[in-house]
């Protein structure tokens, strides 16, 4: 899965990234915010966000909104990986 990052200016292209990548970045410190581009599908971000659920990670979707206009949003995920044997219950 190819998925867009959010621009860093309005004029340049997005840049991609792998789920792959992804989680390699998500495993270095256990958490990890991520910011995608607009263009990509929502349905694409709900199998991003589906797939480290089914790991048992706790990942969040949200519309980040930064203007007026309907097309300027991004989507920003935030992936916790929680490693519940360090609590004891």
């Amino acid at each position: 899965m190819e998925l867009k990052i959010a621009r860093s200016e309005l004029s340049k292209a997005p840049n991609n990234i792998s789920l792959n990548d992804i989680e390699k970045e998500v495993a270095k410190t256990g958490q990890r915010i991520f910011y995608f581009d607009r263009e990509n599908q929502h349905k694409d971000l709900i199998a991003l966000i589906e797939h480290f659920q089914k790991k048992n990670m706790s990942a969040y979707l949200r519309t980040v909104k930064y203007g007026l206009d309907e097309n300027e949003f991004m989507y920003e995920v935030h992936i916790l990986w929680v490693n519940y044997s360090l609590f004891k219950l």
